[in-house]
């Protein structure tokens, strides 16, 4: 079956969010443009790890390149705005890729499906095959990929505070902390 291809060159919006209250929040890329909106879930550390390499990969191309790449976001670029209701989620991340397209000076950012089963074909990130796993496809300019930046690692650090002895996160009513013996802080 082929698989579907989420194509958003330049998306309107493309932000990291959350649904649920923290300690039991789902995590979704939400890409929207051309009168449609495509929300895939994924786990927070796949957020966090999202963020830091395309902030990686921003640093490192602006320094070795003399293109004009933001340190920043520009300040209009900001979205603190919750994700387009309703969230349906069109797959569940399992494999992502980054990618400078330099011709373009835009960023490619890709999230491939979870494989359904052992037996479905390995795609790799960043391929046109025409079998494999469902895919959301962005390109971002350097500045929309820095508010991305931004507004994902607010949203990672809004969850549940850490404890002060283990750093494990606290859930309302508390936890076992390890560091007390297993007794509940």
């Amino acid at each position: 079956m082929p698989r579907q291809v989420f194509l958003f060159d330049p998306p309107d919006r493309f932000v990291a969010g959350t649904v649920g209250q923290p300690g039991d929040r789902t995590f979704y890329l939400q890409a929207s443009g051309g009168g449609r909106t495509v929300s895939v879930a994924l786990e927070k550390v796949q957020v966090q790890v999202l963020a830091d390499r395309l902030e990686e990969l921003l640093d490192t191309v602006r320094r070795s390149t003399d293109t004009d790449i933001p340190v920043m976001a520009p300040r209009e670029l900001e979205d603190t705005a919750p994700l387009d209701a309703p969230v349906e989620e069109e797959f569940r991340v399992g494999t992502m890729g980054l990618a400078w397209e330099t011709d373009g000076e835009r960023c490619l950012v890709e999230a491939l499906a979870q494989p359904e089963d052992d037996d479905q074909a390995v795609v790799e990130p960043l391929s046109d095959v025409e079998e494999g796993p469902d895919v959301l496809r962005v390109r971002l300019t350097a500045d929309m990929a820095r508010a991305f930046i931004s507004r994902a690692l607010r949203v990672v650090a809004a969850g549940r505070p850490p404890c002060p002895l283990c750093s494990l996160p606290l859930d309302p009513e508390g936890h076992i902390c390890p560091r007390q013996n297993g007794h509940r802080r």
